[in-house]
């Protein structure tokens, strides 16, 4: 299965936060499934942490990398279907993953409820 983290559920699982299902945590660690960090999490992440809004790691690609997450960078594709999908969400960043999501035929971990409005498959990371 081919697995999609949102940006929260990246920062999450680079911290070994525990709220993160286990049963989550199983399908991320699983071998058998490939696990993606996108490249807008990461733009997102840099962006917030400038602000002043995220303390996260200094060498946040590095640590995504001891992972062994595959990085999903962005295309025009990507883009066109993110700009033509209705703001249900009206963070551009989620709209976007959801758009990788859908295009890419991968699962979108995430906590975020509104993520159902657009048909993407989701495994909820937390309850």
């Amino acid at each position: 299965m081919k697995l999609l983290l949102d940006t929260c559920t990246l920062i999450w699982s680079l911290e070994d936060n525990p709220c993160i299902l286990p049963v989550v945590r199983e399908q991320i660690t699983d071998s058998s499934n490939e696990v993606f960090v996108s490249a807008v999490s990461v733009w997102e992440i840099e962006t917030k942490k400038k602000k002043g809004q995220l303390n996260t790691p200094d060498n946040l690609i590095q640590a995504i990398i001891a992972t062994q997450f595959s990085f999903l960078s962005i295309t025009e594709h990507h883009a066109v279907k993110a700009v033509s999908l209705p703001e249900h969400h009206k963070d551009p960043f989620d709209r976007f993953l959801i758009a990788q999501a859908l295009l890419e035929q991968m699962v979108i971990i995430t906590s975020d409820t509104e993520f159902k409005n657009y048909g993407v498959p989701i495994l909820f990371a937390t309850k």
